[in-house]
């Protein structure tokens, strides 16, 4: 007895989708090529590769692919604007991070794209107002998650110090 022209069809289907992603998870990824540490260029490259602990710079906490705020600060999505011309930011509407079993900022916490066939992470690259602890204000941009030292978990971001945007400039970014 033949089988059903269908249960070929999904067999093939099911065998072309196994092999892509075990295609995807054998190919080695082309790092960027970012130093730890600050660049010229004002982006900065930090470790945040381990699992157990937090890599902190300017209220901003980096673990694996979390991104959270400090106790006090906040964060808020601009979604995908322009970094070099933004010179305000909303003062009120900022996310605080829920510290629980799963530490997340709400703001921040989809800033990746997750890729099915490569298996990797890429920025949305929105941008993120910050509020520190501090009462200060700022905007941050992810670039990278990958590089040459580290591989994954090796955040290359852009940051700014901001103002608050004063009650009466109306939606203007």
């Amino acid at each position: 007895m033949k089988a059903p022209v269908l249960v070929w069809a999904l067999a093939v289907a099911f065998l072309l989708l196994v092999a892509s992603l075990l295609i995807g998870s054998f190919t080695k990824p082309e790092f960027p090529p970012y130093e730890l540490g600050a660049h010229p260029d004002g982006t900065l490259t930090l470790d945040a590769s381990s699992g157990d602990q937090w890599q902190w710079w300017n209220d901003l906490g980096f673990r694996r692919n979390h991104v959270i705020t400090a106790l006090g600060a906040g964060a808020r999505d601009l979604g995908p604007v322009s970094f070099d011309s933004l010179v305000e930011v909303p003062a009120q509407g900022y996310a605080p991070t829920e510290f629980a079993a799963d530490t997340v900022n709400p703001a921040i916490g989809k800033w990746y794209s997750y890729s099915m066939l490569s298996h990797l992470l890429t920025s949305t690259h929105h941008v993120y107002a910050i509020r520190t602890a501090g009462g200060d204000f700022g905007a941050l941009e992810i670039l990278a998650y990958y590089c040459r030292e580290v591989g994954a978990a090796c955040y290359t971001i852009r940051y700014k110090t901001t103002r608050p945007r004063a009650a009466s400039s109306g939606a203007r970014r």
